[in-house]
């Protein structure tokens, strides 16, 4: 059995940790389309509540070449501002990625922003070297929706506060 890779990835930002994390991680399916329409089409819930266990559906805008990927909420602290998800269907699972597992952490920082980590563990497949510039392609990605969900809130104070 190959082994795990990990990539780890710190991030920062000037906007308070709970209004980020209820952004981003509580309603970034409502804001995502909103704010992202030329990335992200809609994201459904598939089954659950969306709590643990629960499956998502992220549909890709069109001419983009995934069309969706879907996600199992495995953890979510709305008090520690952890979420962690597993990918169960489409982007990089198939031939090459047997499992792709994420976990988000964010904390309050002293200057009233926050940072956090982004944590994403892959477990190729038996036989298959993990592509770096691949998996930086998806790191490319999430940051830009991380961006997005940043600049809107210091546009729109007022919003998740």
């Amino acid at each position: 059995m190959s082994a795990p890779v990990t990539f780890t990835e710190e991030f920062s930002s000037s906007v308070p940790a709970p209004r980020l994390f209820k952004a981003l991680i509580i309603d970034g399916d409502n804001l995502m389309p909103k704010i992202m329409p030329q990335a992200i089409k809609s994201v459904e819930l598939i089954h659950g509540d969306g709590g643990p266990g629960s499956i998502k559906q992220m549909n890709f805008a069109d001419g983009s070449p995934l069309k969706f990927v879907k996600h199992r909420i495995d953890a979510l602290d709305k008090e520690k501002m952890t979420y962690s998800y597993s990918m169960v269907e489409g982007g990089e699972l198939g031939n090459k990625i047997e499992s792709i597992s994420y976990e988000i952490k964010m904390e309050a920082t002293p200057d009233g922003g926050c940072k956090g980590a982004n944590v994403s563990k892959y477990l190729p497949k038996p036989g298959i070297v993990i592509n770096e510039e691949e998996i930086k392609a998806g790191k490319e990605k999430a940051t830009a929706v991380f961006k997005a969900v940043e600049a809107y809130l210091l546009a729109n104070p007022e919003t998740y506060a």
